[in-house]
C-alpha cells in the first residue's frame, strides 16, 4: 500500500529500552515487532489475549499495515497465534504442555552435551563460557526484558556450540515456547537472583564434563522450572473460582 511504503521508508525509529541499555535504530515495523513482544514478555499482553491492528495501531500511533507486518512476523516467531474466524492471540501453552516441552528439551539439550564433551579441542566448551559471561552481565540489568533475553541467549549457547544443524533450525520455535514460559513464570515471581542461582547451579555441572552429572543437573533444571510454572497456573485458576 502507498501508504505503508512513505512510512516504511521514513527515516529510522530509535528505540530505547528502560535503564541504561544501548539505543538502536531499527525500522518502523521492527520498532513495533518490539514493543509488542515486549509487552508479552512483561505481561501487559498475556496468553490468550486477542490482539487487533486497530487496537495496536491506536496505542502505537503507527498505521495499519505496520501493525500487521509485526504481527505477521511475530506469528512465524510462534509468539502470535492466527486462529479461524477468532483472529490474532498471544501464544498460550496449556498446563500440560510445559512437562511435555521440558521432556523434549532434555533430550535436546543432551545431544548438544554430546556434541560438545566429545570435542577434545575445548572450543564448543568455550562457546558456553563466552555465554557465560554474557548471562552473569545481564542477569541483574533493571530491564526485565534484559534479563530475560539473557537467560534465552544462555539456553541458546548450548545449542550453538554444538554445532548441531537440527537444533540451529528448532532453536527458534524452541525460544517462542520458552518466551511464553518465561513470561507466565515472570509475571507470578520475577526473581533474578533466584534466576542467577539455579543457572549457576546448571553451569557448574557443565564444568565437570561428567555426563552424567550434567544430565542430572539439566533434568532438574528443566523439569522443576516447569513443574513450578504449571502450579502457580493451578493456583491462579484456583482461586478464582
Amino acid at each position: 500500500m502507498p501508504g505503508s511504503q512513505r512510512e516504511d521508508a521514513a527515516e529510522p525509529v530509535a528505540v530505547i529500552e528502560r535503564g541504561p541499555a544501548r539505543v538502536v535504530a531499527v525500522s518502523r515495523r521492527e520498532a513495533v515487532r518490539i514493543e509488542i513482544r515486549r509487552a508479552i514478555i512483561l505481561g501487559a499482553l498475556t496468553p490468550g489475549d486477542r490482539v487487533t491492528e486497530a487496537q495496536l495501531s491506536e496505542q502505537l500511533g503507527v498505521s495499519r499495515p505496520t501493525v500487521r507486518e509485526a504481527l505477521n512476523a511475530l506469528a512465524e516467531e510462534g509468539l502470535i497465534v492466527k486462529e479461524s474466524y477468532r483472529g490474532l492471540r498471544v501464544a498460550k501453552l496449556a498446563p500440560d504442555a510445559f512437562h511435555d516441552i521440558a521432556l523434549g528439551r532434555i533430550a535436546l539439550d543432551m545431544l548438544a552435551v554430546d556434541d560438545v564433551l566429545a570435542d577434545e579441542t575445548g572450543e564448543k566448551f568455550a562457546v558456553i563460557e563466552r555465554g557465560w559471561m554474557r548471562y552473569e552481565n545481564a542477569v541483574f540489568h533493571p530491564d526485565p526484558v534484559v534479563q530475560h533475553d539473557a537467560h534465552l541467549e544462555f539456553h541458546r549457547c548450548l545449542w550453538d556450540a554444538s554445532g548441531n544443524y537440527l537444533l540451529e533450525k528448532l532453536w527458534p520455535v524452541t525460544a517462542a515456547q520458552l518466551t511464553i514460559a518465561l513470561a507466565e513464570d515472570q509475571r507470578r515471581r520475577a526473581d533474578p537472583e533466584r534466576e542467577h542461582r539455579v543457572h549457576l547451579t546448571l553451569m557448574e555441572a557443565l564444568r565437570t564434563r561428567d555426563r552424567a552429572v550434567i544430565r542430572t543437573a539439566i533434568s532438574a533444571h528443566t523439569l522443576e522450572s516447569a513443574d513450578e510454572i504449571v502450579r502457580m497456573m493451578r493456583e491462579e485458576e484456583d482461586r478464582g473460582r
